[in-house]
């Protein structure tokens, strides 16, 4: 069966976790025919009927039934009523949209995964694609940013990735109260915790555009070329294929050149202002 790329499919929502206070993640099964599996790094478009619809980045790709996962912050009228949204509800999905994370090409190399807030959702997949095939790759190291201890997502699973001798898990908050025994600091301080080598790594960045380019300039003064850095831009999309513009950047589209992006190709833009 052919699925148009501008037809969403009803998907049934099966389960709704709440990871902090304002994000949740939903778990979703089609109801009949499927979009095309999500590689890591790509998007969908949820659309609420009489609501609208808004590109989610896909937080776990459906994988030997596994359900389609898509973790979200309550911040427009679209992300708000979706996660207020119960198992047993029904949802457009259409897609996959977008490029994806270099897990291929980081075949034999050591691996660095930076995260700052909500933008380690879109990196889940990846990481759980190199987890699982951990004989391909060197060394391998998470490293994660949040506001505040109630704003880390995913606490269980970066608990099991701790316990794995072989990856390296680091996370920091910006604020922390008593209860917190962890590092405090913002993410780009961990860099140097994590050992790598320059000239056989490659580094996925995801998170805040500020917390980005400081990301990419701690990677560069720590000898990573830009080549080996990868961010994802989830800026201004809105229609998924780049035919209505709000996502231009320069002269790329992010529904169609990114979300996902090698550094060394915008680096001429990405530190400027209000492109």
């Amino acid at each position: 069966m052919t699925v148009s790329p501008y037809l969403p499919l009803p998907y049934r929502i099966i389960a709704v976790r709440q990871d902090t206070p304002d994000t949740a993640t939903i778990d979703l099964q089609p109801v009949r025919a499927a979009i095309p599996e999500p590689a890591p790094g790509q998007f969908t478009m949820l659309y609420m009927l009489g609501v609208g619809e808004a590109p989610i980045s896909v937080s776990g790709v459906p994988i030997e039934g596994a359900p389609l996962a898509q973790t979200l912050r309550g911040v427009g009228n679209v992300s708000k009523a979706i996660i207020r949204l119960q198992p047993g509800d029904e949802i457009g999905v259409r897609g996959p949209y977008g490029t994806t994370w270099p897990v291929a090409e980081a075949d034999g190399h050591d691996v660095l995964f930076i995260a700052g807030g909500l933008g380690l959702a879109p990196l889940r997949p990846a990481i759980r694609h190199v987890l699982a095939h951990r004989d391909r790759y060197g060394r391998v190291a998470v490293l994660y940013g949040a506001r505040t201890p109630a704003d880390i997502l995913y606490r269980d699973e970066l608990v099991l990735w701790r316990r794995m001798l072989d990856v390296q898990v680091e996370v920091t908050v910006d604020r922390a109260q008593r209860a917190w025994h962890g590092a405090v600091g913002v993410v780009t301080e961990l860099v140097s915790r994590a050992g790598f080598e320059p000239d056989r790594t490659l580094a996925m960045v995801c998170g805040p555009e500020v917390m980005m380019r400081f990301s990419v300039q701690a990677l560069q003064g720590a000898g990573l070329p830009s080549e080996r850095i990868y961010v994802s831009m989830e800026r201004s999309m809105k229609c998924g294929t780049g035919l209505c513009g709000h996502c231009q950047f320069g002269a790329e589209f992010v529904c169609k050149q990114g979300a996902v992006m090698r550094y060394d190709r915008i680096a001429s833009i990405f530190t400027v202002r209000e492109i």
